[in-house]
C-alpha cells in the first residue's frame, strides 16, 4: 500500500500545486494557499478516490481534478479550524499554522480561496462530462456545507464543555470528518461508472471508514506523540471535548474502532468485483499513527 500511495503522490502533488502556481492572484495569497497545501499528510482522501476509480477499471489520473478540489476544501477547513476563534492551534503537522505565519486575515482569505477555487477546478475540467461535473459539484458542496462538514464543525463547537451522547458524537464525526471521506469514495464510484447497488455498498463502506478515522484520531490524541501527530497531544481534553475514549473508555473506543473496520470490510465483500485497494485503505485508516 505504501508503494501505491507513494506512486500516486508523485503524480498528485505537482498536479495540485500547478493549479495554485497558474493563478493570477496576489503573491502572498498564493504563498499562503500553497503553504498549507504543501503541509503534507497521507492524502487519504485523494488516495481513496483513486482506489475507488481503479476498482472500476479506470486510471487514477481520471480523478485528479476531483481529488485536487477535494484536498483544497479539506485544506481550507484545516486553516480555518486552526484560527484563534476556533481551535486556536499553533502547530499543524509539526509546522506553524497558517495564521501564525501569514496573519489571521491572509489565512482566512487563503481558506476562502481554496474553497471557491475547488469548484472552479471541477467546473472547467475537460475530463468529466457536463453531467458528471454538475453531479460532482453537487456532491462536494453537500459534503462540505451546512449539511456536511460545516454543520459538523458547528455541532462540534456547540458540544465543547458538554457531555455528549454517543449518538451526538457520531453525528458530529459523520458530518465533520465522514462526509468528505465519503465523497472520496462516491466520486470515484461516479466517475468509474458504479451501478446503483454497488454505489450503496460503497456509501456504507465510506460511512464506516469515516467513523473509524475519527475514532482513531481520538485515540491518537491520548496515546499518540506530538512527533507522530504533528500537534500537542491532549488537545481534546484541554478543550473539554467529548471523545470516544471519554464516552466509551479507551478499551471501548478500540472495540468500536474494530467494529467500524469490520463493517467496512463487510460492505466491500458484497461488491461484485474485487476491491483490494479499498480493503487495504480501511486498514490504513484504522491503524494510522498520524
Amino acid at each position: 500500500m505504501k508503494k501505491y500511495m507513494d506512486e500516486k503522490l508523485q503524480i498528485f502533488e505537482p498536479y495540485m500545486l500547478g493549479y495554485v502556481n497558474e493563478l493570477q492572484a496576489p503573491n502572498e495569497l498564493k504563498e499562503a494557499m500553497a503553504y498549507s497545501l504543501k503541509a503534507g499528510g497521507k492524502r487519504i482522501r485523494p488516495m481513496l478516490l483513486f482506489a475507488a476509480l481503479e476498482t472500476y477499471g479506470q486510471k487514477a489520473e481520471k480523478g485528479l481534478d476531483a481529488a485536487c478540489a477535494l484536498e483544497m476544501i479539506h485544506t481550507y477547513s484545516l486553516i480555518h479550524d486552526d484560527l484563534p476563534a476556533m481551535d486556536n492551534d499553533d502547530l499543524r503537522r509539526g509546522k506553524p499554522t497558517n495564521h501564525k505565519l501569514f496573519g489571521e486575515a491572509t489565512a482566512i482569505l487563503a481558506g476562502d480561496a481554496l474553497l471557491t477555487y475547488a469548484f472552479e477546478i471541477i467546473a472547467r475540467s475537460d475530463v468529466y462530462s457536463p453531467e458528471q461535473a454538475v453531479q460532482l459539484i453537487r456532491m462536494l458542496s453537500v459534503a462540505a456545507g451546512p449539511a456536511g462538514m460545516v454543520g459538523g464543525q458547528a455541532a462540534d463547537m456547540e458540544g465543547e464543555k458538554k457531555t455528549l451522547s454517543l449518538a451526538e458524537l457520531e453525528y458530529i464525526h459523520h458530518h465533520k470528518t465522514g462526509r468528505l471521506l465519503a465523497f472520496s469514495v462516491m466520486a470515484g464510484a461516479l466517475i468509474g461508472g458504479a451501478d446503483k447497488a454497488e454505489t450503496a455498498l460503497l456509501e456504507t463502506y465510506a460511512r464506516h471508514i469515516g467513523l473509524a478515522f475519527q475514532i482513531r484520531d481520538d485515540i491518537l490524541d491520548v496515546e499518540g506523540t506530538e512527533e507522530e501527530i504533528g500537534k500537542p497531544v491532549g488537545s481534546d481534553e484541554s478543550n473539554e471535548k467529548s471523545t470516544y475514549p471519554v464516552l466509551l473508555t479507551m478499551d471501548g473506543a478500540k472495540q468500536k474502532l474494530s467494529e467500524e473496520l469490520q463493517g467496512a470490510h463487510d460492505a466491500i465483500a458484497l461488491l461484485k468485483r474485487p476491491a483490494p485497494l479499498l480493503e487495504a485503505f480501511a486498514d490504513v485508516i484504522a491503524k494510522r499513527t498520524s
